[in-house]
């Protein structure tokens, strides 16, 4: 004679819906999936840099081993979180066909050959884990510095070699003279592109056989047109650059309350990737990390590559768009304002032609170029727009008759 045993199961632990247990089991192998491909990622990153060190000085040999350990670390991390979900760890395999060449190129020549390759994958990777629940806490401000360490490391190999005699240097200058005139290389281009686009504009009536009277109009709405146009658009660009930029500052901020050790870690890297020794690098990274408004000036501009005191002004940009392009734009409406006829138009044609080779001359020198050949092109170019616009507007008037 059998005895039934009674179902002593409570109420939490009854048989889970079968479409319940598929879901999730179909979430699993998603993540499973994504977990494998950041695990092959970060073990491919950490064979780079352990390919790169062969290839790098003492210096550097050691940041590249300290770069290529960070990311170990973060396979370890993919790693666990497959083993959390039961599915079997993938033994390290050997390098891919792109590390074994960026390895070798860093040990036959130098790492300097391979640096912007690697930079570069780095900055598309840098935003990687942002918002990531599964990822470790500071994976993605490791990410973003080690885009900020390979740019220094690269920086500090284009300084120059005495025995180049200091041709180094003189390219150096040349870039931070165009840096430095970025304003007026705005404005200059704020003033071509009134100057060309209303001159069109005002030939192409000018062409047709308008009146004097409807040029004139014509120029006018052109240019408060285009003005008020541009200083909108500008406008919209450095606020949402703004705001970018304020949050990455946000984001940083937060990562120095939750991890400062890490964020100390970083910027000592950032040094010693400057070339400052390494109990050196440690000793200003602690000292910097006391203060916390220092400590994210600090981080800003070291690792996110900005200065919080000049994230650019949106009325600013507005307002100087606005002026630059009337300016250039009010060249060929003034001549209709005082004239009519032929005498406008050829008036108008000679500003214009004089404003062009002018505004070309100028951004020739703005980039370390002959002024006179770059004035040329730019009358050659924004000259054959009017040309063109006349043309089709003496065409069009024509057909009208």
């Amino acid at each position: 004679m059998s005895t039934q045993i009674p179902d002593t199961r409570s109420a939490d632990q009854s048989p889970e819906d079968p479409a319940a247990a598929a879901g999730r089991t179909r979430e699993n192998r998603r993540a499973a999936t994504r977990f494998r491909a950041a695990l092959d990622a970060e073990r491919r990153s950490a064979a780079l840099y352990r390919g790169l060190a062969a290839g790098a000085g003492d210096h550097r040999r050691q940041i590249f081993l300290e770069l290529a350990a960070v990311e170990e670390r973060h396979a370890s991390h993919w790693a666990d979180r497959l083993a959390g979900l039961g599915e079997p760890v993938p033994e390290p395999g050997g390098a891919d066909v792109r590390t074994r060449l960026l390895s070798w190129l860093a040990r036959r020549f130098s790492a300097d050959a391979v640096l912007p390759l690697v930079e570069r994958a780095e900055r598309a990777d840098a935003g990687l884990y942002e918002g990531d629940p599964d990822a470790a806490a500071g994976m993605a401000a490791d990410e973003r510095a080690h885009a900020r360490v390979l740019t220094r490391l690269r920086e500090d190999g284009a300084r120059p070699d005495p025995a180049q005699g200091g041709r180094g240097i003189a390219r150096r200058e040349r870039w931070h003279r165009g840096d430095r005139s970025g304003a007026l290389r705005a404005a200059v281009f704020g003033v071509n592109d009134g100057l060309v686009s209303n001159a069109s504009l005002v030939m192409g009536f000018a062409g047709s056989g308008a009146a004097a009277s409807t040029v004139l109009f014509a120029g006018v709405a052109g240019l408060l047109a285009g003005a008020f146009s541009m200083a909108a658009g500008e406008y919209v660009s450095v606020r949402s650059q703004r705001e970018s930029y304020e949050r990455e500052i946000a984001l940083e901020a937060q990562e120095l309350r939750e991890d400062p050790e890490a964020e100390a870690e970083e910027l000592a890297l950032i040094y010693r990737a400057k070339g400052v020794p390494a109990g050196e690098a440690e000793r200003i990274a602690a000292t910097i990390m006391q203060n916390q408004d220092t400590a994210l000036e600090t981080m800003a501009r070291e690792e996110l590559g900005l200065d919080p005191q000049e994230l650019g002004s949106p009325w600013s940009a507005a307002l100087s768009s606005l002026f630059a392009f009337a300016l250039g734009a009010v060249v060929v409406v003034l001549p209709y304002v005082f004239a009519g006829g032929t005498a406008a138009l050829v008036t108008a044609v000679a500003l214009a032609a004089a404003a062009l080779f002018t505004v070309g001359a100028v951004l020739g020198l703005v980039n370390g170029k002959a002024p006179l050949r770059a004035g040329a092109r730019q009358l050659l170019i924004g000259g054959g727009a009017a040309v063109a616009v006349y043309v089709i507007g003496h065409a069009i008037g024509t057909g009208a008759v």
